[in-house]
């Protein structure tokens, strides 16, 4: 049942971002607002999934925490979850459709390869935690990080619209898009909003993983390659931030510096895994 449930959470995010793409080549507003009604949708879905693999992990003396997401199916997820449950957010109170086709893909490809990973490499098994991983730190940690990526997966799509925002306002001929997307100050507003959430709560993820590590290991931290680049991601977004507040960066030098960001964030998620012995999803079980 939790397979099913998260398959048709997988499938109603990549029907929304299908129609978020749509949408951005026709104005039609019964688009948008149907985009919407399957994103909340698949968010519920998703979360009804999560609860009962939740319920199945606890069945397991060992894993009486809160988070199953110790293999990689479990973390991508989450990350879809996330990704897909920030930009609700955002589009419940800002009413942005236009702006699902720059984001909602992020969700709709962290879920189908989740999918992807349980249909062909039975990544969904439920199986005891190694010892190392045996701490409530399990229960937050993970969590917040990736929440943490999740906004920040946000930010990108809403700095690629910016930036498309931009060529077409100095283009000689600009589309209709040109008239439909928000104004290059409201994304770069939004844009920056958005990694002044996030960077706190990555701050405070990776000092939670320090104080978990100590616990575990002895050390509180050990430039293992997972925890470098969570600290090189971190630097990346605060020389943003920096920047942003000192020199005035605003629009396309901005953005490039965030996007930069997300690459970081990407590499830490997903390339780390194949260098990390100690934090790779894809090397546990």
């Amino acid at each position: 049942m939790e397979l099913k449930l998260f398959s048709a959470a997988a499938a109603l995010y990549t029907a929304a971002a299908a129609l978020a793409l749509a949408y951005l080549y026709n104005k039609n507003e019964k688009w948008s607002a149907w985009m919407y009604r399957l994103l909340v949708a698949g968010v519920l879905f998703h979360l009804t999934s999560f609860g009962l693999r939740i319920h199945l992990f606890w069945k397991i003396p060992e894993n009486r925490y809160f988070m199953p997401i110790n293999s990689f199916y479990g973390a991508l997820s989450y990350l879809a979850l996330a990704v897909a449950a920030v930009f609700a957010f955002v589009e419940g109170r800002h009413r942005l459709g236009i702006l699902g086709g720059f984001v909602l893909p992020w969700a709709a490809i962290g879920a189908v390869g989740a999918w992807w990973r349980a249909l062909y490499m039975g990544d969904t098994e439920i199986h005891g935690l190694v010892p190392a991983l045996q701490s409530y730190w399990i229960n937050i940690h993970p969590m917040v990080l990736m929440t943490a990526y999740a906004v920040f997966g946000n930010a990108f799509g809403v700095g690629l619209a910016l930036l498309v925002q931009e060529r077409q306002v100095k283009s000689r001929k600009p589309s209709e898009l040109c008239y439909r997307l928000p104004a290059i100050e409201d994304l770069d507003g939004l844009n920056y909003r958005l990694i002044v959430v996030g960077f706190p709560v990555l701050t405070v993820g990776i000092l939670m993983g320090g104080i978990w590590a100590y616990g575990a290991w002895g050390r509180f931290w050990g430039w293992d390659p997972k925890e470098t680049w969570s600290l090189i991601t971190a630097l990346v977004y605060a020389a943003y931030l920096h920047m942003r507040f000192i020199a005035g960066w605003r629009g396309r030098k901005a953005v490039y510096m965030s996007m930069f960001g997300f690459a970081c964030v990407i590499f830490t998620f997903i390339g780390v895994n194949f260098l990390s012995e100690l934090h790779g999803y894809l090397s546990n079980g």
